[in-house]
C-alpha cells in the first residue's frame, strides 16, 4: 500500500488522535447537520455558477440554481432530506438560508470578473512515499501564471486560535500545487459567508517547506498510534460539535473495541486520503 493523507484526516488527528480513530478505524458515521448540508449547497451553486456565461452570473441566477442543486445532492445522499424535518419538509427556509450565504459571497466577490482556471481541482503528489490528496474549491490563474487559491466556508471566520487550522489546510493544497507545477501559488483566499470577510495569505518556500515536514510528522505520528493503539483523547472546545463526544473517554464514554485489524484500518489508504468535496 502506498501511504495517502488527505486535508481532512490530517485535520482529524491534529484536532484529537482519537477522533481519527472514531473515523478512520471505528468508520464511525457523522450524519449530515444543517450546517455541513447547508454548505454543500451554497459549495455546489458557487461551481455551477461559473458554467454561465459572465454577463449571466447575477445573484438571480445562482438563487436560481439552488433547487435543482438541493435536488440532485438530495438524490445523491437521502439522508440530508431528514434535515428538513422540523421545516415540515418544507424547503422555503433551508433555501432561505443558502439564498442569504449567496448574497454574502457576491459582495465580497464579483462573479462576472473571474474566470476561473478550475472548479473543485483534484490535486494529488506523492512526497517521499507518502500521496497527498485533495480538492480545490477555486483555482484562479493570471495571465502571467501567477495562481490564486480559493476556498469558501459557510461558516465564520475563526478566532485567531483556530486560524492556523484553516490556513493549514491551505498550505496543504499550496505544497501539492508547487511539487505538481514547479511554482508556489501567489495567494491563499479563505472566504468566510458566516461573517462576510476574506482572509488571504501569501505563502513562500519557507511556509511549504514547513508544511511539508509537519504533514510528515503527522504522517509518523500516525503510524506510531497504529502500532501502539494509543488513540488518546485531546479534549478542547471543539468537544461541543463532535458526533462522538458520548464514545469518548475524555468525556465518561467507552469507545467500540479495537477491531483485530485495527493497525491495518489506521493507515488504509482508502481512507486515510479519502478526499471530500469541501475538504
Amino acid at each position: 500500500m502506498v501511504a495517502a493523507l488527505s486535508p481532512s484526516r490530517a485535520s482529524d488527528f491534529m484536532t484529537c488522535p482519537m477522533l481519527y480513530r472514531f473515523r478512520v478505524i471505528d468508520k464511525l458515521p457523522s450524519p449530515p447537520t444543517q450546517a455541513t448540508a447547508r454548505g454543500t449547497l451554497v459549495h455546489a451553486v458557487l461551481e455551477r455558477l461559473f458554467d454561465l456565461p459572465a454577463t449571466e452570473r447575477t445573484i438571480d441566477a445562482a438563487v436560481g440554481l439552488v433547487p435543482q442543486e438541493w435536488e440532485r445532492l438530495a438524490a445523491e445522499e437521502p439522508a440530508m432530506l431528514d434535515l428538513l424535518t422540523e421545516h415540515d419538509g418544507s424547503t422555503d427556509a433551508w433555501f432561505s438560508g443558502a439564498q442569504a450565504l449567496l448574497e454574502t459571497w457576491f459582495g465580497l466577490e464579483d462573479p462576472t470578473r473571474l474566470e476561473p482556471a478550475e472548479r473543485e481541482l483534484y490535486v494529488e503528489t506523492e512526497i517521499d512515499g507518502l500521496v497527498l490528496r485533495g480538492y480545490v474549491d477555486r483555482l484562479d490563474v493570471a495571465p502571467g501564471g501567477a495562481m490564486r487559491v480559493v476556498d469558501y466556508k459557510t461558516g465564520r471566520s475563526p478566532s485567531e486560535h483556530f486560524e492556523a487550522k484553516a490556513l493549514f489546510q491551505m498550505k496543504f493544497y499550496a505544497l501539492v500545487l508547487w511539487r505538481l507545477r514547479g511554482e508556489i501559488p501567489r495567494r491563499l483566499q479563505l472566504v468566510y459567508l458566516g461573517n462576510s470577510e476574506i482572509v488571504a495569505y501569501e505563502p513562500d518556500e519557507q511556509d511549504l517547506l514547513g508544511t511539508e515536514r509537519k504533514v510528515k510528522a503527522l504522517w509518523a505520528a500516525i503510524e506510531r498510534a497504529a502500532t501502539t493503539g494509543d488513540w488518546r483523547p485531546s479534549p478542547s472546545r471543539l468537544c461541543d460539535w463532535c458526533d462522538h463526544k458520548a464514545l469518548c473517554p475524555a468525556w465518561g464514554g467507552t469507545p467500540p473495541p479495537l477491531p483485530d485489524d485495527a493497525a491495518r484500518r489506521a493507515i488504509d489508504p482508502t481512507v486515510t486520503g479519502q478526499v471530500e468535496i469541501d475538504d
